[in-house]
């Protein structure tokens, strides 16, 4: 029991009561450059490793936003890493698409792409429960998947290189990730999809991989700031509502997800 009300004292305070933390986000950014990293994007990585050039002395530190939502805090994140000459990566879902905001991340150089999870929306929608119910229905699920992969691009104006499976409830009461949908060399070469951001081998060319966490914990399995100078290829996944409290796309996503949930 308190356990469980120590857990919802902690959601309460990340989306409703937390100071913002971005002036850490600005810090870090400050620390990697004056360790000598380089900060780039995902798909700029995937460049270097293509070309053989990942074992060079300079240390890299490989910047993931996924945008689940809050697309505010997104753009301060974005103004931050312009201020100091930084790349990143930013993968959207379908329900956090800004084609403005994609379109002036890929016009400064960084990348903008999709954070997808059509296996999680389809068994939602189609009431399925068991794992193979929805292996029986993957073809038309890969089929959404490849329409709203050229859908965005197409609105977007560029080629979108590499994606990013999100997480959702339904994949951990599935036991199923979205990534499985990619499974599929044929798909992935009508959509040109270099890498999955958690393809095998893009995951192995890192020392070590962070994501942040919700208050208490912010990260795992340590702080960057830590990981400076004792790692030297790192990729930080962040989301942008571990950073800065927004009470409407807070409270708007929770509502979605308990209505989601009762109603499948």
């Amino acid at each position: 029991m308190k356990s469980a009300i120590k857990t919802i004292a902690h959601r309460i305070y990340s989306d409703y009561l937390m100071p913002s933390r971005l002036h850490h986000y600005e810090a870090l950014l400050r620390q990697a450059r004056r360790a000598g990293y380089r900060q780039t994007s995902v798909r700029s990585w995937l460049e270097t490793l293509r070309q053989g050039e990942a074992g060079g002395d300079r240390p890299v530190l490989v910047h993931r936003h996924d945008i689940d939502t809050d697309l505010a805090t997104a753009r301060r994140m974005f103004a931050l890493e312009r201020k100091h000459g930084v790349r990143a990566s930013y993968y959207f879902r379908l329900s956090t698409l800004d084609f403005e905001l994609m379109r002036e991340i890929e016009r400064y150089g960084s990348e903008a792409s999709y954070h997808y999870e059509e296996i999680a929306t389809y068994a939602k929608r189609a009431n399925l429960k068991a794992p193979a119910t929805v292996r029986a229905r993957m073809a038309d699920i890969r089929r959404e998947f490849e329409g709203n992969f050229h859908r965005i691009e197409q609105q977007l104006g560029s080629k979108l290189l590499t994606v990013a499976s999100h997480g959702d409830f339904a994949n951990r009461r599935l036991g199923m990730s979205n990534c499985e949908l990619l499974d599929d060399p044929a798909l992935r070469r009508r959509c040109g999809i270099a890498a999955e951001c958690y393809d095998a081998a893009l995951m192995d060319s890192f020392d070590l991989y962070i994501s942040d966490r919700p208050h208490p914990q912010y990260f795992h399995p340590m702080p960057p700031q830590q990981a400076l100078g004792r790692h030297r290829r790192i990729c930080l996944l962040t989301h942008p509502v571990q950073w800065r409290t927004n009470w409407v796309a807070s409270s708007g996503h929770n509502l979605r997800r308990v209505l989601e949930a009762w109603r499948w």
